[in-house]
């Protein structure tokens, strides 16, 4: 193997074990809610509050009961306060939010207001969304599996 090939390989070979180690920047992580018989996948935002939301959900499940609102979210008592970083978001269907530091609203509808974003149910219709939450007060269970 000439010399250049043995200098090119060993860069690939770095560049692969230094994303191996260091592994990926943009936090891809997904956890589950499961919304009366139904489970769905939430992508997860990059940041401290879905950090410390993940290490909560390394010790168990966390149940949110939570009541209609407004008419365009679901909201309840989370148990625990997250670290919260606030900003004005216009919210879409599926969104997964910390109100609070305490609370968590999950989003059929739009709303805009100061919320620390978690993450966004992924692969549903708002309709589809709104039929699985119902009327009614609903129980959100969040875990890893």
């Amino acid at each position: 193997m000439s010399f250049i090939k043995k200098i090119c390989f060993l860069l690939v070979l770095s560049l692969v074990a230094c994303t191996a180690v260091s592994g990926d920047d943009n936090m891809d992580d997904t956890v589950k809610v499961r919304i009366n018989d139904e489970v769905f996948n939430v992508v997860l935002e990059n940041n401290s509050a879905t950090e410390e939301l993940i290490k909560a959900l390394e010790k168990g499940n966390v149940t949110v009961n939570a009541t209609e609102y407004g008419g365009f979210e679901k909201v309840g008592e989370l148990g625990f306060s997250l670290p919260s970083y606030d900003e004005n978001i216009n919210t879409e269907p599926g969104d997964i939010v910390l109100y609070q530091q305490d609370k968590i609203s999950l989003f059929y509808g739009s709303h805009s207001w100061s919320y620390t974003k978690l993450g966004k149910i992924d692969n549903i219709s708002s309709n589809e969304l709104k039929e699985v939450l119902g009327p009614d007060n609903v129980t959100l269970v969040f875990s890893l599996e």
